[in-house]
């Protein structure tokens, strides 16, 4: 915790590109509501790009990891005054900068009351801070998990707060294999979101055992180091910097594979919703889709958005990762 807050004092403290590789490029509505964002939160923001999935109008969101609330405030824009945004931090530093600027955000966003709360506590144990099961449509993360000891423990509660047919939307670092004790137990590797990394196949099984869907891979970027000691460190091991989105997918919403259409109803993609690294959606086009998506889509947030019909050929299943 002292390193965030401490020894990191803005984003150009960093010593490798981990927590600031871009994850999508930005839409111009993105942009904008960045803008209107207040200073000292952008500069005490540690994460890896931006972790901003689509359809969020009225919807419930809740940030792993919010440091100073950055994407809180940026989704607090998204959801609009009908929807939510609850932020968690295990550094109290950093909640009480995220805190320090409500009433700055709802007066520029002109909301009549705050849509935003930040509470300290630990994502490992989301019960402590009183948020109930099935309370949340999305739940996303921003390159925090690899500091969790218990990364098991994280999905599990994600799973836990989400409703039915939600999603957990999560950027964060993973490893081409398992690292050693030396690099786990490194402090800066560890400040840096490195040593914490979970070996990527593992991610899949964890998943699995949890209840999610099979993850869907968006997108990927490898990491620099540009340290020659902490390269001599990690060794041969190469890190990669991903999102992923989990859904949990009702049991029975869809036997096998479809087609779909998208209708183009989502605001900032409507010709065209770039979905993962497998599917992209265009406006009124036929898209054979496998099992897994046709169930993702038919009991998530996305199933108004699209029109979906039973046969087709089965799409190929993503079964691996960047690294």
């Amino acid at each position: 915790q002292d390193y965030y807050g401490k020894e990191l004092q803005k984003t150009e403290d960093l010593k490798t590109n981990a927590c600031i590789t871009s994850a999508r490029p930005l839409s111009r509505m993105v942009r904008n509501a960045l803008e209107r964002i207040h200073e000292e939160v952008v500069a005490r923001y540690y994460g890896c790009g931006l972790v901003i999935p689509e359809c969020l109008s009225s919807c419930r969101i809740l940030d792993l990891g919010c440091g100073s609330g950055r994407d809180c405030y940026l989704l607090s824009q998204l959801v609009g005054e009908q929807g939510h945004v609850t932020g968690i931090d295990m550094t109290k530093s950093q909640v009480e900068v995220a805190k320090k600027h409500v009433a700055y955000h709802m007066d520029k966003f002109g909301y009549r009351r705050p849509n935003v709360e930040f509470l300290h506590g630990y994502m490992e144990r989301l019960d402590d801070a009183g948020l109930a099961d099935e309370s949340y449509d999305i739940v996303i993360s921003n390159c925090v998990i690899n500091l969790a000891p218990d990364k098991r423990a994280v999905l599990q509660e994600a799973f836990r707060v989400l409703k039915p047919g939600g999603e957990m939307y999560f950027s964060d670092i993973y490893t081409s294999q398992r690292l050693s004790e030396t690099v786990r137990k490194h402090r800066v590797l560890w400040g840096e979101c490195l040593a914490g990394a979970l070996y990527w196949r593992d991610l899949y099984s964890i998943a699995e055992e949890v209840g999610f869907s099979p993850p869907c891979l968006v997108t990927a970027s490898p990491i620099t180091i540009g340290n020659k000691e902490l390269e001599g460190i990690v060794g041969d091991c190469r890190f990669v910097s991903a999102t992923f989105r989990l859904f949990k997918v009702l049991s029975g919403s869809w036997a096998g594979p479809g087609q779909v259409i998208y209708n183009g109803g989502i605001v900032g993609h409507e010709r065209e919703l770039v979905f993962d690294a497998n599917f992209t959606f265009k406006e009124g086009e036929v898209v054979d889709v496998d099992a897994e998506m046709a169930a993702i889509l038919q009991s998530s947030r996305f199933a108004d958005e699209f029109l979906i019909r039973a046969g087709g050929a089965s799409a190929a299943a993503l079964q691996g990762c960047c690294c």
